[in-house]
């Protein structure tokens, strides 16, 4: 009875040609071998990527699973697969072969109206990532990145000089910050405003701001604010 596998019949007739697949050796009788093949003798899902490693500077080839590669080539062939990155939206499991997202991309794979904001859940302590949606994201960093929506918040709590203010915009303006300080803004070429900022959104997490600068706001987000005489 035969129970040699499908290609590697008459083992005595024909030396072995070594390959390695993902790190892990292997011999195979034949000439050549295809995709499906090498993917089955390492075990590996038929819907992976698979790629066989080509000397710098030219690019690994990707090889399907009906396509054949030649086993006899000087050298050890090698392979190694690219599995697919997951993530997550609102709980829905997704999964891509591209390293990188954008957060428009984000949004229309989970069907997020545009009222609502986009966030990468980071653990605690940290805070949650805001995904702008011409931001874009790296899909290939450690553990599966999950993102969520929510009702985007016009709402603030700023704190202007020490005291609390009501905000309800997403942004505000050098001469809003002033006028929250001092209850107005005074266009005086002998009066100097100064305004430095903290503890913002990560657009603009601190700084300064000049004239006619602009800056997104958010929750507990501090300003300091100073009015100089030059006169």
């Amino acid at each position: 009875m035969n129970t040699q596998k499908d290609g590697q019949n008459d083992h005595s007739k024909r030396p072995s040609l070594e390959l390695i697949i993902e790190g892990k050796k292997f011999e195979w009788f034949e000439q050549f071998i295809t995709g499906k093949q090498l993917k089955e003798l390492r075990g590996l899902p038929l819907d992976y990527e698979l790629f066989l490693d080509i000397v710098e500077p030219w690019k690994d080839d990707a090889i399907l699973n009906d396509e054949t590669v030649d086993l006899a080539r000087p050298g050890i062939e090698q392979f190694y697969i690219k599995q697919k990155l997951k993530y997550s939206i609102d709980g829905k499991n997704f999964e891509t072969d591209k390293q990188y997202i954008k957060g428009s991309q984000i949004r229309r794979q989970g069907n997020i109206a545009a009222d609502f904001q986009i966030y990468l859940d980071n653990k605690q302590p940290w805070e949650d990532y805001l995904i702008e949606d011409d931001e874009i994201v790296d899909l290939a960093r450690p553990g599966k990145e999950k993102f969520y929506s929510k009702k985007e918040v016009t709402e603030f709590i700023i704190i202007v000089n020490g005291r609390e203010k009501q905000w309800n915009q997403k942004t505000i303006s050098f001469k809003q910050v002033v006028e929250l300080a001092f209850g107005n803004y005074q266009e005086n070429p002998n009066t100097v405003y100064t305004v430095t900022y903290a503890k913002g959104p990560h657009q603009n997490p601190e700084g300064s701001m000049v004239k006619d600068d602009k800056v997104f706001v958010t929750n507990k987000m501090v300003f300091n604010v100073t009015a100089t005489n030059k006169s």
